[in-house]
C-alpha cells in the first residue's frame, strides 16, 4: 500500500494544477449529472442500437469526453505542446475509434439468436464478454505493430514485473466490504452475472462448466477494459503525453460508466484515477487487472454464495 500511496504522492506532485483540476472536475459533475437527468446513454444513444449510425454515436461520445478534457487541460501552457504532435491526434484518434467499435457492436446479437431458444440467452451472454477480442485486441495490436513506439511493450501487458503485495492486501481490504454489500437487495438482484439457463442441460455437461465457462469469458472482459483505458489510453498515449496522459482516460472511463449505478460512474472516477496513476508509474496493467478481476470474482462467489445460501 505504501508503494501506491508513494506513486499517487509523486504523481499529484507533478501533474496537479489547481486550474486544471479544478475545470475537468466542473466538466465531469456537469456531464454526469445532465446524462442522469437525461438518461442520455440508455435513452438516446441506445435507441440507435443495430444501426451503423450507432457506432457513430459512440465515437462523438467518447470524444466529447477525451477531447473536451484535453482542451480543459490546455488551461496549463505546460499542457499545450503535444496539442501540436500529430502523433498524438493519429493514436488518440484511432483510441476513440475502437472505444467507439466496441461500445457500438450489435452483431453478437443476431448470432445468439440464431441457435436454439434454450442457449440464446446464454450464448448472447458469452458473446457479449468476448467479442472485445476483435473489437479491442485487434485494433490495439495492428496499431501498435504500425504507429506505436513499442519500446514501452504491448500496452503494459508484456511488461510482468509485477510486485504483487499491494493489490493483494487490496483485496483483502476489499472482501469483507463485498461479502456485506452481497446481503443488500440490489446486489442480489445485480449478481452473480452468470445467467441462470438450462443451457447446461440441453449441451448435456454438468452446471459448472458452464458456470465456469461463463466465469472465464466474464473476467476476460475486464482485461480488455485495462488493456484500453491504463494500457493504450495511458501507457500507449504517454510516449506522447508524458504524465498528463491519465486525465483524459479517467473522464473517458467515467463516461464508459454512463447509464450504470450512479454511485459505481463516481467510484470509476477515484478508481480510473488510481490505476491510472499505478500503470503509468509500472508500466504495466497487471495491478489493474488483479483487482479488476478480484473484485469482479469475488462479488460473483459472494453471490452465489447468497444463492446457496437460500
Amino acid at each position: 500500500m505504501k508503494k501506491i500511496l508513494s506513486y499517487l504522492r509523486d504523481h499529484i506532485r507533478t501533474d496537479f494544477h489547481l486550474a486544471t483540476y479544478i475545470l475537468v472536475a466542473i466538466f465531469l459533475v456537469t456531464t454526469i449529472v445532465i446524462n442522469y437527468w437525461l438518461d442520455f446513454e440508455d435513452s438516446i444513444i441506445d435507441s440507435y442500437y443495430g444501426q451503423p449510425v450507432y457506432f457513430l454515436w459512440y465515437f462523438l461520445f467518447y470524444s466529447f469526453a477525451y477531447f473536451g478534457t484535453v482542451l480543459l487541460m490546455a488551461v496549463d501552457p505546460a499542457n499545450r505542446a503535444f496539442l501540436k504532435n500529430k502523433l498524438f491526434w493519429v493514436i488518440s484518434l484511432a483510441g476513440m475509434g475502437i472505444l467507439a467499435l466496441d461500445g457500438g457492436f450489435y452483431f453478437q446479437q443476431p448470432i445468439a439468436e440464431s441457435v436454439p431458444y434454450v442457449l440464446q440467452n446464454y450464448t448472447l451472454k458469452i458473446l457479449n464478454n468476448v467479442y472485445s477480442l476483435f473489437t479491442i485486441l485487434l485494433p490495439l495490436l495492428i496499431i501498435y505493430l504500425t504507429i506505436s513506439d513499442r519500446s514501452t511493450g504491448f500496452y503494459g501487458i508484456t511488461n510482468l514485473k509485477t510486485d504483487w503485495r499491494p493489490y493483494v492486501y487490496m483485496l483483502l481490504i476489499m472482501a469483507p466490504l463485498i461479502a456485506a454489500a452481497s446481503f443488500g437487495p440490489d446486489f442480489q438482484e445485480d449478481y452473480p452475472s452468470y445467467p441462470d439457463t438450462l443451457a447446461h442441460k440441453y449441451i448435456g455437461v454438468p452446471k459448472w462448466i458452464t458456470v465456469l465457462l461463463f466465469e472465464l469469458v466474464y473476467g476476460w472482459d475486464f482485461v480488455a477494459t485495462e488493456w484500453i483505458f491504463r494500457g493504450f489510453l495511458v501507457i500507449g498515449m504517454a510516449s506522447v503525453m508524458g504524465h498528463r496522459a491519465v486525465l483524459p482516460m479517467v473522464v473517458t472511463y467515467a463516461f464508459l460508466h454512463y447509464g450504470k449505478p450512479l454511485g459505481e460512474t463516481i467510484g470509476s472516477v477515484f478508481g480510473g484515477y488510481i490505476l491510472g496513476v499505478i500503470a503509468l508509474r509500472t508500466g504495466s496493467i497487471w495491478g489493474g487487472i488483479a483487482i479488476h478481476l478480484g473484485v469482479a470474482w469475488l462479488m460473483e462467489i459472494a453471490a452465489f454464495l447468497q444463492k446457496i445460501a437460500k
